[in-house]
């Protein structure tokens, strides 16, 4: 049996650490003031002792806490005890341990010191019935949990198998930046929850309750709310604490709030974050997504846009512009691919060339560099008056350099070509 003893700073959340233990062994439960971890069955599976204790405390996060460890919950929590007093651990254990250490003999140190019983050891030298007698069965059976010798039972934590936390603001929140505080403890429970149901979130909901019914003779509503979206699952709260306080500095509370309300509404399988060896794939900062989504927030959805391919063979039908946070805007990131190297700016409108001796003219004649690429498209499109009939080339301006022209086939009441600027290459 392996046992970890861990005691939260009041300034973090209990909930959360235990949430967070759950990762690593399903034995966990709050004992007075610490959280136990039976660990003894899943240390192996995360290569030992040690780097099981380095991946439930990371580096930055030693000195929120303290913790301990021992062969049985009450020993690894009497040495917790002992730490935070600046003690030593013993040489013996448990025997050595102090009995103001034990839960259940605090009640009785007063007459243990007064007969000479300081210590586990001294305690159980004593005669089992007198002592029995004296102090009640309680203490018996901790001093037995203590030396192993009788199974600990304690209330397990468990996992809801949905996170929606609600908790009271210690003030009434007047603007919406003021629920910042809450949601970030809220986002902290949301990320040990998602770790140890190994979930990714993709769309959460917060949720205020206001404080009046009424204001200025208007109804209120009893709650408002907002929503925030990610393109790809996530467990990073500084995103999604990024996300939140971007729109919540845009919102407005029409009265003072006094709960908030976090709960998911779209989670996925987590599959880890991916990693790699080569440094390019490894660049600092945010990631693109993330950058989207809070310029998305910042300056509205609609002022953020990427292009969206669309199965059209009409160069200007190929894509269309949509909100980069919109379903099917991840594909439009992707490069376009077809039989031609199509120009990174296409014109708005094409414009129509001078035409002498068959020859294209813009600022000076142009050189066509490429076969005739042939476009025959917009047949079946009823809001098309006639169908596209092209022939695409390349061509090099002495003044502009490379364009994309292309020239209109010739119907029958035409006798000659008409020629079209579509595209520059820059």
């Amino acid at each position: 049996m392996y046992w970890i003893a861990l005691q939260v700073s009041p300034d973090d959340d209990r909930v959360a650490w235990g949430w967070r233990a759950l990762q690593f062994t399903p034995r966990v439960a709050f004992v007075d003031e610490a959280i136990l971890l039976e660990a003894g069955a899943s240390e192996k599976l995360f290569g030992g002792r040690r780097d099981l204790l380095k991946r439930l405390v990371s580096p930055g996060q030693v000195q929120l806490l303290s913790r301990a460890s021992g062969p049985t919950a009450l020993v690894a929590l009497s040495l917790l005890r002992l730490r935070r007093q600046g003690q030593a651990c013993p040489e013996a254990l448990p025997d050595d341990l102090p009995l103001a250490t034990l839960t259940a003999a605090r009640t009785h140190l007063q007459t243990l010191e007064r007969i000479g019983c300081t210590t586990f050891g001294n305690l159980r030298a004593l005669p089992r019935a007198g002592i029995g007698r004296r102090f009640g069965t309680e203490l018996l059976q901790a001093l037995d949990c203590a030396y192993g010798q009788r199974p600990e039972r304690f209330a397990w934590i468990t996992l809801p198998s949905t996170f929606d936390q609600n908790v009271e603001l210690v003030s009434l929140a007047t603007s919406a930046p003021d629920l910042m505080f809450a949601a970030q403890h809220l986002l902290t429970r949301l990320q040990a929850w998602l770790q140890a149901r190994n979930l990714g979130v993709l769309a959460l909901e917060l949720e205020w309750t206001l404080d009046l019914r009424r204001l200025d003779g208007k109804v209120l509503p009893r709650t408002e709310k907002l929503e925030l979206r990610t393109a790809q699952p996530s467990q990073d709260m500084q995103h999604l604490r990024r996300l939140a306080s971007e729109q919540l500095a845009r919102s407005s509370l029409s009265a003072p709030a006094n709960h908030l309300r976090l709960r998911t509404l779209d989670t996925v399988p987590w599959g880890g974050a991916s990693t790699s060896l080569l440094p390019e794939d490894n660049k600092p900062g945010e990631k693109l997504h993330q950058l989207i989504e809070r310029l998305s927030v910042r300056l509205g959805e609609h002022n953020v846009t990427l292009p969206q391919p669309l199965q059209d063979h009409r160069p200007e039908c190929m894509q269309q512009w949509v909100p980069a946070r919109s379903a099917g805007a991840a594909a439009a990131v992707k490069d376009l691919v077809g039989d031609a190297i199509y120009p990174p700016w296409l014109l708005r409108e094409p414009l129509r060339l001078q035409v002498k001796g068959d020859k294209p003219f813009y600022q000076g004649a142009l050189q066509l560099l490429t076969r005739a690429r042939r476009i025959e498209a917009a047949w079946w499109d009823p809001q098309c008056a006639e169908p596209v009939l092209r022939d695409y080339f390349i061509a090099r301006s002495e003044s502009s350099g490379l364009l994309w022209v292309y020239r209109e086939r010739l119907a029958e009441e035409q006798d000659r070509a008409r020629w079209f600027l579509h595209g520059v290459y820059a």
